[in-house]
């Protein structure tokens, strides 16, 4: 797939996401993506809540002295699993809609409408790990520098930022998002561009890997075949870690 360039099909705006909270979950469903999990879509969510609980178990890093943020959090589905592994969890979203429908307030999650795309709602240097799971493909390639410097403004030096994106080389994962509606208008990235991305907003890439490769009732079984796969870009999506 080509490199993402200006001028594309412009991003869903956080208005249209406000209308769609109510159905957001019916919208994201597609016969490929259902037969992948089962029908249980927060397989998705739990795999990203493993590579996240992974990656810090291998640095021999406590999170549950850290301050977490999800930028983009939609509902709140990883703030919910994240909430015991960290000593905070925060969550902001353009759409008040989507925060509203995950009801996140009652399970003292903070959140934020990011009522400005060029800056995210908080003060300099408050949080120590923050993701962006499949936000960036909903930016705008020309705005998608200044997101990643607004990130490190708000992660405390030394803190760590997880980029998950969907990989535009898995055929599988093309095909999904071309026809979930959700995603319309949108433009995938290549993990290339996204290191590129954080090096040019002051980070050092840390670690990379591919995951998604195997359906759900295969990974439950030959979840280490995962792991020896992690390198080769085939999965249907992918994580980059960086740090300040």
């Amino acid at each position: 797939m080509s490199e993402s360039k200006p001028g594309g099909p412009p991003p869903r705006q956080p208005v249209e996401f406000d209308a769609l909270s109510g159905s957001y979950e019916e919208l994201l469903k597609d016969p490929l993506r259902d037969r992948f999990t089962r029908g249980a879509p927060e397989f998705f969510h739990v795999r990203k809540r493993d590579l996240i609980r992974d990656f810090f178990r291998r640095r021999q890093v406590d999170t549950r002295k850290l301050s977490f943020l999800d930028i983009g959090c939609g509902k709140g589905e990883l703030l919910t699993l994240l909430r015991e592994d960290f000593e905070q969890v925060c969550g902001c979203d353009p759409s008040s809609g989507m925060l509203a429908a995950g009801g996140l307030s009652a399970r003292g999650i903070e959140t934020r409408v990011q009522h400005d795309p060029q800056r995210l709602p908080f003060d300099d240097a408050r949080f120590d790990v923050i993701t962006a799971v499949c936000v960036y493909h909903h930016v705008a390639p020309d705005l998608r520098p200044s997101l990643t410097r607004e990130v490190r403004r708000v992660l405390k030096p030394g803190g760590w930022f997880a980029v998950i994106e969907h990989n535009p080389y898995n055929p599988v994962t093309l095909l999904i998002v071309s026809r979930t509606q959700v995603d319309a208008g949108t433009i995938l990235l290549r993990a290339s561009e996204v290191r590129r991305l954080l090096r040019g907003g002051g980070f050092r890439v840390d670690a990379q890997r591919y995951f998604l490769y195997c359906p759900e009732r295969l990974y439950r079984r030959f979840g280490g075949l995962e792991s020896a796969l992690k390198a080769i870009p085939l999965g249907g999506q992918y994580v980059v870690f960086a740090r300040s």
